[in-house]
């Protein structure tokens, strides 16, 4: 099946419609091994988005169909995207709106053990940071300019769609989940044709 479209997204009802008779188009899932374990897609594959940036060129032998990319809401997903096309790949799509539209419109998920996702845990961490420094910064002079520099990084994060924070927790062995390396992913993709 080929998938031609002018532009590089499509939304759950017609991945659903694509994926309805158990054959379409390969479903690449980008969130870290953790979220993936939560939640994914049927049929979706795990490949951490920095997992494919470092071997995107290896990848590429054994994605040579349309693949669609997946993340929690999208940005990932246009990440890998880039990373993947600059590779040589073709025929690469973005699920819109990512795993959250896709739930939100009743798409199925297999579910594993529950956890906090990314985005939630850096509004903790940013806001205990903010709290705890303006609190404290009113006994110890300056240390309210930490929480400065939180609300400085988040509006960068806002800017450039990244996030340094959400980078950062990625790395915590509570989103690690496990451990998903080249050797992993191309058994999995190999297993599937």
């Amino acid at each position: 099946m080929t998938i031609h479209a002018d532009k590089p997204s499509l939304d759950p009802a017609t991945l659903r419609d694509l994926t309805r008779g158990g054959e379409g188009p390969r479903l690449l899932d980008v969130r870290t091994p953790g979220e993936f374990r939560t939640a994914h897609i049927p049929g979706s594959y795990n490949v951490p988005l920095d997992t494919l940036r470092e071997h995107r060129a290896e990848l590429r032998h054994h994605l040579d169909e349309d693949v669609i990319l997946i993340c929690r809401s999208g940005a990932r997903a246009a990440q890998a995207e880039q990373a993947l096309a600059e590779a040589g790949l073709p025929n690469l799509r973005i699920l819109d709106g990512g795993v959250m539209a896709w739930e939100t419109t009743g798409g199925p998920l297999t579910r594993g053990p529950q956890r906090w996702d990314l985005e939630r845990q850096v509004r903790l961490v940013a806001g205990v940071l903010v709290l705890v420094t303006g609190v404290a910064g009113l006994f110890v002079p300056g240390l309210h300019l930490i929480g400065t520099a939180v609300g400085a990084g988040l509006t960068v994060a806002a800017l450039t769609n990244t996030c340094a924070m959400g980078i950062l927790l990625t790395k915590l062995p509570y989103n690690r989940g496990p451990r998903t390396d080249l050797d992993t992913v191309v058994a999995a993709l190999r297993g599937s044709s």
